[in-house]
C-alpha cells in the first residue's frame, strides 16, 4: 500500500522533471534549438500537426534553422504558422525551404527570457508539492482507516517529503544551469 504511494509519487515527480526540460528546451538560449519550433503546429490535411512532422527541421548553425517539408505545398502553411506563433523571428521562403535567422539576443532578451526559466521552475516546484500533498493526504487516509499505525505513517509523510526535497533540489539546479546558459554572451 505504502510502496504504491511511494512509487506513484516518485514516478509523477519524475515526469514533472521531465515536462520542465522539454519546455526549457522551447527557450531560447545562446544557439537555437530545433526544439523552439516543438509547440508549433500546423494543418495538415485537418489535422494539427507538428512542425517536424511535416519536414525535417535542422539547425544550420548557432543562428539558423531551416525548415525542408516534404510537401512543397506546405511551405505556406508552415510561414504561417510561425508567424502566428510569434517566436521572435519572420521566415524567410526559397524553392523548397523556410529559412528562420535569429539575432543575436540583447542583454534585455536573455534576462527577460531567463525570468521565464525561473517562472517555469516555480511553476514545476507547485506541482512537485501538490504531488506531495495528494500522496500525503493518501497516507492520512490510509492511517485514519487503521490500515497502518501513527509511527508507520509518520515515517511515510518523511519519506515522502525526502522525494520532494529531492525533486526540488534538481528542479533548482537545472533552473540555475539554464539560466547560466541563458545569460552566457
Amino acid at each position: 500500500m505504502l510502496n504504491d504511494i511511494y512509487s506513484n509519487a516518485k514516478s509523477n515527480m519524475q515526469k514533472t522533471l521531465d515536462s520542465l526540460r522539454r519546455d526549457f528546451g522551447t527557450l531560447r538560449s545562446g544557439k537555437v534549438s530545433t526544439m523552439i519550433l516543438d509547440n508549433i503546429k500546423i494543418d495538415y490535411y485537418g489535422t494539427p500537426t507538428p512542425i517536424n512532422q511535416v519536414g525535417s527541421v535542422i539547425a544550420k548553425d548557432a543562428t539558423t534553422i531551416v525548415i525542408t517539408p516534404w510537401e512543397k505545398n506546405l511551405i505556406k502553411d508552415i510561414e504561417k504558422a510561425i508567424l502566428e506563433a510569434n517566436i521572435g523571428v519572420n521566415p524567410n521562403i526559397d524553392s523548397d525551404s523556410v529559412k528562420l535567422f535569429f539575432p543575436p539576443m540583447t542583454k534585455e532578451q536573455r534576462q527577460a527570457i531567463a525570468k521565464d526559466a525561473k517562472a517555469m521552475g516555480e511553476k514545476a516546484k507547485i506541482a512537485i508539492r501538490n504531488i506531495r500533498q495528494d500522496s500525503n493526504n493518501s497516507i492520512k487516509k490510509i492511517e485514519k482507516d487503521k490500515n497502518i499505525t501513527e509511527d508507520e505513517s509518520r515515517v511515510a509523510l518523511d519519506e515522502i517529503q525526502k522525494y520532494t526535497d529531492e525533486f526540488v533540489k534538481k528542479i533548482d539546479e537545472m533552473v540555475k544551469n539554464k539560466e547560466e546558459e541563458i545569460l552566457k554572451v
